[in-house]
């Protein structure tokens, strides 16, 4: 969990600001449709103000800007002081709060443009933090605490945009894929005529790993117009800026239907990638994750470091009677096999190999030395952690199971499961899994192919540093193709996992191997190892791969 105290002021309070190209950008689309009021909601310095100052803006009657920051206000006010023909009104206030005693009333602005602060939930005072929530209940939308400052902004923009106005923003990229952003692709669709979306490969903002896309919404003249979808335009550099965005939205092909329901992600496939994705759903050897397995979280200690240790730990304060073998991360665990050679291995590259478990043991019956091992986690106020000071006694971790077979939460390349023959134990950051059909080695063998990875790359989510993490909401809506496979099966994955094979020459055995015994095609094979290396390569930010179909 990460801590407001531990943040820095710019990322508390989401100032990452608009270079001045992408704002011209913005700028010279909404101004096609000759608006006669725009409205910003987060203005910062002022750098939309002065794109607009350098455009055609004709017909502009009104921008109603907004900043919460005075000295940003400032600076905003300065920079609209060559805009001479427009009634320019710079308030120094919150948006949200602003909007919230406006949403019901008839919308007022024929544009809206700018850069929301990216900003937590749990970072927001508590009186934005309430209008926020009010805002999803007003319009009877999902709301969850996991929510970041930029998703209301955009609702709110929406609803005081009049029929047939655009709105043209910098939003991060997780708005294609987060539970979060549900309830704004959800408004999008509702209210919009068209969405497009420029997605880039680079990161714009210095100082923070977190991606963005520009975001143009028409909104419907009425709401019984039809939505015609969305459009995701791959960018690799910033050349696009400098043609019409108009050319753009209107050449762009749109999709919609199933392609829009739920996360976003399937729109950056092409038509026959979707069409092979939704016959697999239809291939009776093809079963949804939660049909095959059920998922749980591991073990959650509240103090990692005090709980997972190496053996010179345990030896010191002769911890052997507590101590039990454990993975933690993915790292942990190279191939899809967990046993003894894989402990030894971990214990000669020193990471913690032994979860200490104290039971329920009363503090007064346990040995001098393990005593003494307790105390420096007091020491370090451990035992004032949350997850700590809420069981009793606070050194004894609850929920403490093993299962044959883990998930790791977090993967590079694509999601594996864990044959996990040495029963050790994992924490919250590997999954417990508990098989319903099939035996483990079936399941952990026929889980590493092109469908498996390319659905877990539609339904995950990734952050900064491009990792994919899979919930367990998403993990029970993952494709499985399941063929029947052995325990030596398994070890000669394992094997070939650590040989440093490329991701696209593993799966591309595994395809041959579970796909094709299942009626796919090659073809279709191809395209669903295609698919998943554009996905994955978009996610960590590469170029993509030229890939070979092979006769």
């Amino acid at each position: 969990m990460n801590f407001k105290i531990d943040e820095t002021p710019t990322k508390l309070r989401g100032g990452y600001y608009t270079d001045p190209d992408i704002a011209a950008f913005l700028l010279k689309w909404v101004l096609s449709i000759h608006p006669k009021s725009i409205l910003e909601p987060s203005c910062g310095d002022g750098v939309f103000l002065r794109g607009l100052s350098k455009l055609n803006t004709n017909g502009v009657k009104l921008i109603q800007a907004f900043e919460i920051e005075p000295a940003e206000a400032e600076k905003a006010k300065e920079s609209a002081s060559d805009l001479k023909k427009v009634d320019v009104q710079i308030t120094t206030r919150d948006f949200l709060g602003w909007s919230l005693i406006r949403l019901l009333n008839p919308p007022q602005f024929d544009a809206v443009v700018g850069n929301p602060p990216f900003i937590r939930y749990q970072y927001l005072d508590s009186d934005l933090q309430g209008i926020s929530e009010q805002l999803f209940k007003v319009f009877h939308l999902p709301f969850t605490k996991h929510t970041n400052a930029w998703v209301p902004f955009v609702i709110s923009s929406l609803v005081l945009l009049r029929p047939g106005g655009r709105l043209a923003m910098v939003v991060p990229s997780e708005l294609l894929h987060v539970l979060h952003a549900e309830s704004l692709r959800l408004y999008l669709a509702k209210v919009c005529s068209r969405v497009l979306i420029f997605d880039p490969q680079e990161l714009w903002f210095e100082g923070t790993l977190q991606g963005a896309i520009l975001l143009l919404a028409e909104k419907k003249n009425s709401p019984e117009e039809q939505f015609k979808g969305i459009s995701i335009i791959p960018t690799r550099s910033k050349d696009f800026l400098s043609e019409n965005p108009e050319d753009y939205f209107e050449k762009a092909k749109y999709t919609n239907g199933e392609t829009v329901k739920g996360k976003w992600m399937l729109a950056l496939l092409t038509s026959a990638e979707r069409e092979v994705l939704s016959k697999a759903k239809a291939n009776s050897g093809v079963y949804h994750f939660d049909a095959v397995a059920d998922v749980a979280v591991g073990i959650v200690t509240g103090a990692n470091n005090f709980f997972l240790v190496p053996d010179s730990i345990v030896k010191q304060y002769s911890l052997k009677k507590w101590a039990h073998p454990m993975f933690g991360r993915s790292g942990h665990v190279p191939g899809v096999v967990f046993d003894d050679n894989a402990i030894t291995r971990n214990k000669e590259l020193g990471v913690p190999t032994n979860f200490l478990w104290f039971s329920a043991e009363e503090p007064s019956s346990l040995p001098d030395d393990v005593k003494t091992y307790i105390g420096l986690g007091e020491k370090e106020g451990l035992h004032k952690r949350y997850k700590c000071r809420i069981r009793e006694p606070w050194f004894s971790v609850p929920s403490v199971y093993a299962t044959s077979i883990g998930m790791p939460k977090r993967s590079h390349n694509f999601p594996r499961l864990i044959f996990n023959k040495a029963q050790a134990y994992t924490t919250d950051t590997t999954y417990r899994v508990r098989y319903k059909k099939f035996d483990e080695p079936t399941l952990v063998y026929s889980f590493v192919n092109s469908l498996t990875a390319l659905t877990a790359e539609v339904e995950g989510r990734h952050y900064g540093g491009g990792v994919l993490e899979l919930v367990p909401s998403e993990i029970r809506k993952l494709l499985v193709p399941i063929r029947k496979s052995s325990e030596k099966a398994v070890y000669d994955l394992n094997a070939s996992m650590q040989n440093n094979i490329t991701p696209e020459a593993l799966l591309t055995l595994q395809d041959e191997k579970i796909l094709i015994p299942l009626g796919f095609s090659k073809h279709d094979s191809y395209l669903l190892l295609q698919a998943w290396s554009r996905l994955r390569l978009r996610r960590q930010r590469q170029d993509p791969k030229e890939m070979v179909e092979e006769d």
